[in-house]
């Protein structure tokens, strides 16, 4: 985007296109006002107030309307804002949509009202990534995790830790700066202060994986021989039926995927099965090889055994490809059997015994995350910013232990202080920032 662009005023639909209730497109700029007076036939703003009427073009009526008014800066880009709420539908958005961009309005790039509202400071960047996260997130934990970085707890945060970087600089500076009136600080102080921030650091990065698999989720392979039951564990922990089940070997020839919600994204994987037949066919054998990849590439594996047959050579075989990986080992067909050895994990897929179970096993074995006592979530972005300043640090921890000059010290202390300040925009480059925003949606 080029600078005369930059600030132009811009509309986009910010609603799903599709069939609903209602179509809401926005309008965000200097000329948003006066673009709606054309197409609007009730257009007497005031602020607070919504306003009833018709959008109009050259006299032809194109829908009944609410507009909503925002004056600047109070809106959500910090910029004159409207919002057109219509009749649901592709053809209705789309034509109002065209109406206003025809009157003077150029079609929104992605992200492109949360970067104003970044740009006008309405938010910090962390608030903005949290927006992204709460439209991308896969489960209500995540949204509801996201949503304290919306509020401004991780821009607070890092602020804190930032502060007191800052407080260190300023008494170093003014001791270099100023010797016959300030006094260098001391380097006991220097060193117990550095040592403090780094575990502060520590601390927000603790999360950090935490925070990663509530944003990507895991994977979960079900792995086996052909037959013992694993597309019918796939339909029964997706209450679907997804996948097909026959009594036939080698029915699931493909890699089959769903996301299941167990307080965090699990990507479940139904596999073909794993055998070494001469008779298999080509495309069986492809379909295994999927298998075996899915199944190294796995989080964790779930290994299927036949509950009636027991445990036999060819199973042994499959167990030791995932002896390796977090695994349970399940017996299905328990319907069919009378007798059960203690420690081991029965399961019907039929009549569903055991399923419950099975999850929260999944959910204790890489999912025992409690999003509550997260104060905040980081992604790796800021990760990687808060790697930085750490890194410099403890550097300049070394330097004070080693009482290396002071203004040698400040350079490493001026490098913590930047890195932060990309966490929370107050710094950044503009191939971030479009890599940033990139990620939303247009019309967000």
């Amino acid at each position: 985007m080029n600078i005369t662009e930059e600030f132009d005023t811009i509309a986009a639909i910010s609603t799903p296109l599709g069939t609903g209730g209602v179509g809401v497109i926005r309008i965000s700029g200097e000329r948003a006002f006066e673009i709606i007076e054309k197409i609007f036939t009730n257009p007497n703003f005031e602020p607070r107030k919504f306003n009833h009427g018709w959008i109009v073009d050259n006299g032809t009526k194109i829908d009944e309307v609410i507009v909503l008014p925002f004056f600047e800066p109070n809106s959500y880009t910090g910029e004159n804002v409207i919002e057109i709420q219509c009749h649901g539908g592709i053809n209705v958005v789309r034509n109002i949509l065209n109406l206003v961009l025809k009157n003077g309005a150029r079609m929104a790039e992605k992200g492109e009202f949360t970067k104003r509202a970044f740009l006008n400071k309405r938010m910090d960047l962390s608030q903005a990534e949290a927006i992204a996260d709460i439209i991308h997130s896969k489960t209500k934990e995540f949204a509801k995790v996201s949503m304290k970085n919306l509020s401004g707890v991780l821009k607070e945060k890092i602020n804190g830790i930032r502060n007191e970087i800052f407080e260190v600089l300023s008494r170093i500076t003014a001791g270099i700066d100023f010797p016959e009136d300030v006094n260098e600080p001391e380097y006991s102080y220097l060193t117990e202060t550095f040592t403090r921030i780094i575990s502060q650091i520590d601390s927000v990065l603790r999360d950090a994986d935490t925070s990663n698999v509530l944003r990507q989720g895991i994977s979960v392979t079900i792995a086996g021989r052909p037959n013992v039951g694993k597309s019918s564990i796939f339909n029964a922990l997706l209450s679907l039926d997804r996948a097909i089940v026959t009594d036939i070997a080698g029915t699931t020839r493909d890699v089959l995927k769903e996301t299941l919600d167990l307080g965090v994204p699990v990507t479940l994987i139904d596999t073909a099965g794993i055998r070494e037949d001469e008779d298999v066919s080509k495309v069986e054998k492809i379909g295994i090889e999927y298998s075996k990849q899915s199944l190294e590439d796995a989080d964790l594996v779930i290994f299927v055994y036949d509950a009636q047959a027991g445990m036999t050579k060819e199973d042994e075989e499959i167990f030791e490809l995932a002896q390796e990986k977090k695994h349970l080992v399940i017996a299905n067909k328990c319907d069919l059997i009378s007798e059960r050895k203690d420690g081991l994990h029965y399961i019907s897929a039929k009549t569903g015994e055991g399923i419950a179970e099975l999850k929260e096993l999944i959910t204790k074995q890489v999912c025992d995350i409690e999003p509550d006592n997260l104060e905040f979530v980081t992604n790796s972005r800021q990760q990687v910013c808060l790697a930085r300043a750490k890194t410099a640090l403890e550097q300049a921890l070394l330097g004070a232990q080693l009482k290396e000059l002071q203004d040698l010290i400040s350079i490493d202390v001026k490098s913590a202080i930047l890195a932060l300040d990309e966490i929370t925009g107050e710094l950044i480059t503009d191939d971030i920032l479009n890599n940033i925003f990139d990620n939303f949606c247009i019309g967000k």
